[in-house]
């Protein structure tokens, strides 16, 4: 969850009203820095969600998960980014207080909705690892979209509260219009915990039972009722557990920051350097286009649909080729069911 540790004239009725003096090249390095994210979020995501969409391997009830976090971390860097792009080229918000109050709406949906949607890819790998003979009945596709509704049903309970509490306010330290939490310091504790330590615990707990399972098969000491565990299935566990890792690690200064504020604001606040603010909102940002690069390094089946769409762009074929149907990988596609008779785990999603 965004946090906004200070009251450095936030409040101001104008955003516009308050600059920072900076040198040249922080404004530059910062710019720079962001579009960078702005265009491989988009171009990253971009691909994950066509990926899903163009090769039936890759459609299943995992990837419905992943799909689902393309599009928070594409929320971002449609709006809000561009608009925080803009502030730092001015040195100062200048496009009123409808867009302030917008975008930094969408970047709590975007942020609340990527770690509810991690905490939901954490549970189904769970699930299908740990308890595959349910997996099936618990993840058939109408229920995998019941689950991803929910997600962003609980995103939206979870921001609107700050529509009423006044808490959208321009920071001039960070060019952006975000979250102004130090007024509340019950509200602030309340925010970090419910978006972000609870979340966290979750998908930690999940993880470490996987890890656990793993574990047992390598060394063989699994239980014979538990399923069998395909070295592809170890790779897919890793690489959700990675974006896992990354947000975790992307997210925590600013979120710590943030809960060191509400504790103590007047002892902490004179001890946070704008610098530490400043790059914890920026490694936060940052985080919005990992995950594709993650699936393409990490994920065989993602990797080779990325060079395909690359093509496909290139003879305008994007939207007419199911890549899945080509004769060659038609000769490698195995069944699709999640449970074979032998009970060894076998599915393509990340």
């Amino acid at each position: 969850m965004v946090i906004n540790g200070s009251h450095l004239n936030s409040s101001s009725p104008n955003p516009s009203d308050t600059v920072l003096n900076r040198p040249p090249w922080v404004t530059t390095t910062l710019g720079c820095f962001l579009i960078f994210t702005i265009v491989v979020d988009i171009l990253g995501n971009l691909l994950v969600i066509f990926s899903v969409y163009r090769n039936k391997k890759l459609r299943n009830a995992g990837n419905i998960f992943v799909v689902s976090l393309a599009v928070a971390d594409l929320v971002v860097a449609i709006y809000p980014y561009p608009l925080v792009l803009t502030s730092i080229f001015h040195n100062g918000w200048n496009l009123g207080y409808v867009h302030c109050q917008i975008s930094g709406f969408l970047m709590g949906v975007s942020v609340i909705g990527s770690i509810f949607n991690i905490t939901g890819i954490a549970i189904n790998r769970y699930c299908y690892i740990c308890h595959s003979l349910k997996y099936d009945k618990l993840y058939s596709d109408k229920n995998s979209v019941c689950y991803v509704m929910l997600i962003w049903a609980l995103t939206v309970v979870a921001i609107v509260p700050n529509l009423f509490v006044g808490s959208l306010q321009y920071d001039p330290r960070v060019y952006s219009c975000t979250f102004e939490q130090s007024a509340s310091s019950a509200y602030t504790i309340a925010v970090v915990f419910f978006h972000f330590i609870l979340p966290i615990m979750i998908v930690t707990y999940c993880y470490l039972r996987i890890w656990i399972l793993v574990i047992q098969v390598r060394r063989r000491v699994k239980p014979d009722n538990r399923p069998k565990l395909t070295p592809h299935d170890v790779r897919n566990f890793v690489t959700m557990f990675v974006v896992f890792v990354l947000f975790a690690v992307c997210w925590a200064p600013l979120n710590f920051i943030g809960l060191a504020v509400a504790i103590k604001p007047e002892v902490v606040i004179p001890l946070i350097p704008e610098w530490l603010f400043v790059a914890s909102y920026f490694m936060a940002y940052f985080n919005s286009c990992l995950n594709a690069i993650v699936y393409g390094v990490l994920n065989q089946n993602f990797r080779r649909e990325y060079k395909r769409i690359v093509v496909s762009v290139c003879t305008a074929r994007i939207f007419f080729q199911d890549s899945s149907n080509d004769a060659g990988e038609r000769l490698k596609s195995k069944p699709s069911p999640l449970m074979t008779n032998n009970n060894q785990v076998k599915v393509d999603s990340v």
